[in-house]
């Protein structure tokens, strides 16, 4: 079995590319900071594993995935080699994203990530806007919604 679930925070945007042929594939890829349980003096508080969606889901981390966000990750483990331009043998170990979701409030993302600021003072937003719900746009497709 080959089965991986991951949580951690977005250690960059996601870098997407499409794949040339008559229908491009959307390819993500991006990086989680994965927080080890155990740490020992001297070593890393975190893990950062290499993440890649194709498709539908790499178009939604795209649209929808930030910096800094924490998210969580459903996948399997993939490990390639190839030689490089000096002829050594590299290689790479990937999570193939199947599922991925938000793991925290659009709120706590935003405290998270304080570059981000909000588009207006709270002053200005309205009790539900501060509480981090927003009015429902009418015109939005379900395919739209990121949940």
């Amino acid at each position: 079995m080959n089965k991986v679930i991951l949580m951690g925070r977005l250690a960059r945007e996601p870098e997407v590319r499409y794949s040339q042929g008559t229908e491009p594939l959307a390819i993500a890829r991006y990086t989680l900071a994965v927080n080890r349980r155990f740490k020992r003096q001297g070593e890393p508080e975190a893990d950062f594993i290499n993440c890649v969606a194709f498709g539908k889901t790499g178009e939604f981390a795209e649209k929808y995935f930030k910096k800094g966000q924490m998210v969580s990750v459903v996948g399997r483990l993939q490990v390639r080699s190839w030689e490089d331009n000096e002829g050594k043998k590299r290689w790479s170990t990937d999570v193939i994203v199947e599922e991925q979701y938000f793991a925290e409030s659009k709120a706590a993302a935003e405290q998270s990530r304080p570059a981000a600021a909000p588009n207006k003072p709270a002053k200005q937003m309205g009790l539900a806007e501060q509480e981090g719900f927003y009015p429902i746009d009418e015109s939005v497709e379900d395919d739209d919604l990121p949940f």
